[in-house]
């Protein structure tokens, strides 16, 4: 069901160790801005797997599957749930909203699939209701500068990490623990609340009581995860690791400032879930046969006006919206520079392109080739400004645009495009 994706399938290869154990981990990443069909041939491919595992990101965006149960958009739960073979994990790089998390569980299981297996690390770390507040603190604070963040919680949640004041699942169970550790947090919190957003002061007591109701509700998933897959993987058990976003998203390789807030390259995938980095045999990067994204920065094949709601309104399962927003997603042609850099910081071993069908109206597909500045063509950026100045141009508007760009835009890139025929 739905719009079929088209990939070179790969045979269950992995490095063999003591007596003749497949050491096997997969990887499915996006090659671009992220929307590029990544859930769809998780469900394919999970058929062939043993454990599915989230390994970054949180609710903050979402895969759309279809499949015989119905349409579905998971935004925290790993693809592997329509599966009851498959194991299913939140990795200790996830950002854990723990009652969205909770929420969509049960919105599935209501649905009539059945109860997933579902393992959350407790090394994993718990998105606050805080984190939350000042991700759309800042955003109102921002206006018409700001990120296009999703206001999940995403931003705050990985500085407390990387600040130290974030709070691990394991620490709820510990009273003394987590009330030292969140009267730190808070009391900081409280200071820039105050003084630089003008907001009311957090509740301590009120926060203590709803994390450790949460915690409970967790408890029977919360598993050491790197153990169980170290072990899964002596069993010679295949793991498939789900990544979230795109290339062009990632904070060190992305379209910085424009980006996420944690890796969605396959590298990060041994540390978001636990694996060794030398099990990792297959990486599976998505891209799709036209361009869209949800946020801002640069984007550069985006259409505008008609063209891109024709185009918008035909693409996907039902439409270029946003699985998580639902914002209507920018879209443009397919972007073969972004793609192949999206490509080789990912380390594709396998390409996928999903949506092909979607372009079937038209008589030829346009495609950019080349970015050019100041006449010289480039194919390959390997400067982040490349990806980041890219001003898209169709073929035929070439020589009026090129005028109005030498005036007011002789710094800028534009992109070359060539029009394929079907």
């Amino acid at each position: 069901m739905g719009h079929q994706p088209c990939f070179r399938a790969a045979g269950r290869r992995g490095k063999t160790i003591g007596k003749g154990i497949i050491f096997m981990v997969r990887s499915i990443v996006g090659a671009n801005w992220g929307d590029e069909g990544k859930g769809k041939i998780t469900d394919v491919l999970a058929e062939r797997s043993d454990v599915v595992v989230r390994f970054q990101g949180g609710a903050n965006a979402g895969h759309t599957i279809i499949n015989n149960y119905g349409k579905f958009a998971l935004h925290l739960l790993p693809s592997g749930v329509f599966h009851q073979n498959i194991a299913n994990i939140i990795g200790p790089g996830v950002a854990l909203d723990i009652e969205k998390l909770l929420a969509e569980y049960d919105s599935v299981v209501q649905r009539g699939v059945p109860r997933p297996k579902l393992y959350i690390s407790d090394r994993a770390q718990v998105m606050l209701p805080y984190h939350v507040d000042f991700d759309r603190f800042e955003e109102e604070r921002l206006g018409k500068a700001g990120f296009g963040s999703t206001k999940s919680g995403i931003a705050p949640f990985y500085g407390d990490k990387y600040l130290k004041i974030g709070i691990q699942v394991c620490q709820i169970y510990d009273e003394e623990i987590l009330r030292q550790r969140l009267s730190s947090a808070v009391e900081q919190k409280n200071v820039t609340l105050a003084n630089f957003y003008h907001k009311p002061p957090i509740d301590l007591e009120a926060l203590i009581a709803h994390v450790r109701d949460l915690g409970e509700r967790i408890r029977p998933m919360v598993i050491d995860t790197t153990l169980y897959l170290h072990k899964a993987l002596k069993e010679g058990k295949t793991v498939l690791l789900e990544g979230q976003l795109g290339s062009l998203r990632d904070p060190d390789h992305g379209i910085y400032p424009y980006t996420t807030s944690s890796s969605p390259l396959a590298g990060y995938g041994t540390v978001g879930a636990g694996v060794p980095a030398s099990a990792i045999k297959d990486v599976y990067c998505v891209t799709k046969a036209y361009s869209s994204c949800v946020g801002a920065g640069p984007f550069t094949t985006e259409l505008f006006g008609e063209e891109a709601k024709e185009l918008r309104d035909r693409g996907g399962d039902a439409g270029e919206y946003g699985a998580t927003t639902g914002r209507p997603r920018r879209v443009g042609w397919f972007d073969a520079v972004a793609t192949r850099y999206g490509c080789m910081v990912q380390g594709a071993t396998e390409a996928v392109m999903t949506n092909l069908d979607v372009l079937g109206y038209l008589d030829q597909i346009p495609v950019c080739t080349a970015y050019e500045l100041s006449l010289i063509h480039i194919s390959e950026p390997t400067r982040q400004a490349e990806i980041s100045y890219a001003v898209f141009c169709l073929k035929k508007k070439k020589k009026e645009k090129a005028k109005k760009q030498k005036r007011g835009r002789k710094d800028k890139y534009k992109a070359v495009s060539s029009d394929k025929d079907r």
